[in-house]
């Protein structure tokens, strides 16, 4: 299995492989819970690099924009079950509970969960279900372990019932910041309007304002400048690093560069070899 399975439509999942496998570009509209059963789980972002193994809990915030790599152990698999928390039924969590988040949240956007040992018997509860494919697992009964999860994880770390209940639309943030660390992600402009808490014509008329260019421009020129610096300076290898600078394909890297530099990445790394020295 290559693709998450889903074990319960939309909420719970389960992805079991063999093989390192990198994401392109992962975004995430819910917070979103990881339960790593083996294997390693590393998640890139802006912010923040995080790696967690087999028995470890990673809590991911909403509209966030990283990478994932999925990496098996030497003779083992990788396994993880991803638990999407999301916003309806956060809501009604908060309307049976009489929960409420009483202050804003101002702690980092993705959270390593402290272990207890009623959080690992709610991990070892859930394994089971995943790899049978979710076939004993009914709807109501999938909730019901959501809404465990959640309470579990307010009672490890009590600071989430603000990370978790949070209902406020995204707040109009620093444009310039956002974008110079995130413009490597591929990702529609509509999406960036969103996660920056802008319409998109608002998000058009900031970024214009800005960058003194439209964004799809401003985002090509600024992927192609950063890649003839890792080219020239870090001796990046072209194949290497166009996926990570958010070029869908090579052969449309190749012919951007060209088109801007008058050259091939690859004949720009030919000018710039590794000089080895002992």
């Amino acid at each position: 299995m290559i693709s998450p399975a889903e074990i319960l439509p939309g909420v719970i999942f389960y992805s079991y492989l063999s093989a390192e496998r990198k994401e392109k570009v992962c975004f995430w509209n819910h917070h979103t819970l990881i339960l790593q059963v083996s294997g390693q789980f590393t998640l890139e972002t802006s912010a923040q690099t995080i790696s967690m193994t087999g028995g470890e809990m990673l809590l991911i915030g909403k509209n966030q924009l990283g990478t994932i790599t999925k990496t098996p152990l030497p003779g083992a698999n990788y396994e993880t079950i991803v638990i999407s928390l999301q916003e309806e039924l956060l809501r009604r969590i908060v309307l049976e509970e009489k929960l409420a988040a009483d202050a804003k949240y101002i702690g980092p956007p993705n959270i390593l969960i402290p272990s207890n040992k009623f959080l690992q018997g709610y991990f070892q509860s859930i394994v089971p279900y995943a790899r049978s494919s979710g076939e004993e697992m009914t709807d109501e009964m999938g909730i019901l372990k959501v809404k465990e999860g959640v309470k579990l994880l307010m009672l490890a770390l009590p600071m989430l019932r603000n990370f978790l209940f949070d209902f406020s639309e995204p707040y109009k943030i620093d444009l310039e910041k956002f974008m110079l660390h995130n413009f490597h992600f591929n990702v529609p402009v509509e999406k960036f309007a969103q996660l920056t808490g802008r319409s998109l014509a608002a998000f058009k008329r900031d970024f214009l304002k800005t960058f003194g260019a439209p964004p799809r421009h401003w985002l090509q020129d600024k992927r192609l400048n950063e890649a003839k610096h890792l080219i020239e300076t870090k001796h990046q290898k072209p194949s290497a690093i166009y996926l990570d600078l958010g070029f869908e394909s090579l052969s449309h890297f190749s012919h951007s560069f060209k088109k801007k530099f008058g050259k091939t990445p690859t004949e720009l790394a030919h000018e710039y070899p590794i000089t080895n020295i002992y």
